[in-house]
């Protein structure tokens, strides 16, 4: 099996920083930022309807959930370096078939791209828990995001540019940023991870670990923060660019403000001061509310298109101080015994807000215009501000009542 032989230079490679891992995910930015804005334009343009373009997008959301739950498995069989290598080539797969173009093309490589995003994401997750210690997860995470700034902001306005030059050109870029991330991750040497034999047992039944996840209600918690949050970027991510388009705005206008906000990217630092000096109940309640409000008041301004775009890019600040405190509630209760089944179930709210998002999408659709997926978005993350209230009030902190602040060298 392609897990029993571990060459030697794996075996003494040493111990990865967060640093390196900021790199990584800094280049995976740049691969998935160029496209961002691309592909919901590139699906309307091809099939002319937003309601078609939702449940698309939910079928999409449905193959990537199951190949997601089904990375753990596979894992057993195929090493974890391995696994990632080939997240990585069905990347660059999907990028060719995008680049061919059609409405058979365009589809398979959306199928292709996002179950791609979510086998990186379960192996990287399960690399960083491997590495990085519970107290320095915070930090991993603001540096992380601030690595991931430049190919954000740049991205998706310049993705839209490129695809007005010359169609294929953004799916070629993001083709080489893939290269480049592929050879970024084997110059790291990080291996199969801290376990790296295959265990003498057989593999568990996929479904013991969900079970074990929905016995841990911390876990549980965390998990659905992700998927909120998840879809509240999903509406922004894929509906804006479309009602920016609808209202007159243009193809640009979409790209430009995904460009922008995710220039907040580049003040996650800031934002992680803010979690260390309150806590990380009250950023993550903070961030819900005024995302979700925000999100709410577009629906409303929707006759008012720059308005409407202006409230939403205010709410997505706050989708973004989510980003950076909002997944450690999960890491925080994640036990070292299930790291890789537990990367999968948490890797899994992407897939389930994929599939939440444009299928209650498409519900309102029917029965009324694009605003409305707003006002829905809105609900979903003032929802979430409710559950929040369940967090553990000293969630982070030491003893002495201050968040614990991240340690360790770079």
């Amino acid at each position: 099996m392609l897990q029993r032989r571990i060459p030697e230079w794996l075996r003494h490679a040493p111990v990865p920083s967060v640093r390196k891992f900021a790199l990584l995910s800094g280049l995976e930015a740049t691969m998935r930022g160029i496209l961002i804005s691309v592909f919901p334009l590139s699906m309307y343009a091809a099939f002319g309807d937003a309601s078609v373009v939702s449940a698309l997008y939910f079928l999409v959301g449905v193959i990537s959930l199951l190949s997601g739950l089904a990375v753990p498995s596979l894992s057993r069989w195929i090493a974890r370096r391995w696994m990632y290598s080939l997240g990585v080539s069905l990347f660059l797969i999907g990028n060719m078939l995008a680049i061919h173009g059609g409405k058979l093309a365009m589809f398979s490589a959306l199928v292709l791209n996002t179950v791609a995003v979510v086998t990186i994401f379960v192996c990287i997750n399960a690399y960083v828990l491997d590495h990085i210690g519970k107290r320095q997860l915070g930090r991993a995470e603001s540096l992380r995001l601030f690595y991931s700034a430049l190919g954000w902001t740049v991205g998706p306005a310049g993705g839209v540019w490129l695809m007005q030059i010359w169609a294929p050109a953004p799916f070629i870029v993001a083709a080489v940023a893939a290269t480049a991330m592929l050879g970024v991750f084997w110059w790291m040497r990080l291996g199969n991870g801290r376990v790296i034999m295959r265990a003498k047992a057989p593999p568990p039944n996929p479904l013991a670990y969900l079970s074990r996840f929905i016995r841990q209600p911390r876990l549980v918690a965390g998990w659905l923060f992700a998927v909120i949050r998840s879809c509240g970027w999903w509406v922004y991510v894929v509906y804006v660019p479309i009602f920016a388009v609808e209202s007159g705005l243009g193809q640009q206008a979409g790209g430009l403000t995904l460009s922008l906000t995710n220039g907040m990217l580049f003040v996650a630092p800031l934002m992680l001061n803010f979690v260390q000096r309150t806590s990380i109940r009250f950023a993550v309640r903070s961030g819900f509310l005024a995302a979700g409000v925000f999100f709410a008041l577009a629906g409303v301004l929707a006759g008012m298109p720059l308005a409407a775009i202006g409230s939403l890019m205010l709410g997505s600040v706050f989708l973004i101080l989510l980003d950076v405190c909002g997944g450690l509630p999960f890491l925080m209760a994640v036990r070292a015994s299930e790291r890789t089944e537990m990367s999968a179930v948490y890797a899994s709210y992407r897939d389930v807000s994929g599939i939440v998002t444009p299928g209650v999408a498409w519900l309102v659709l029917l029965v009324a215009p694009l605003s409305a997926v707003f006002v829905a978005g809105g609900g979903g993350l003032i929802l979430a501000w409710l559950l929040a209230a369940r967090v553990h009030p000293r969630l982070g902190m030491s003893r002495g009542g201050v968040v614990l602040r991240q340690e360790g060298a770079v």
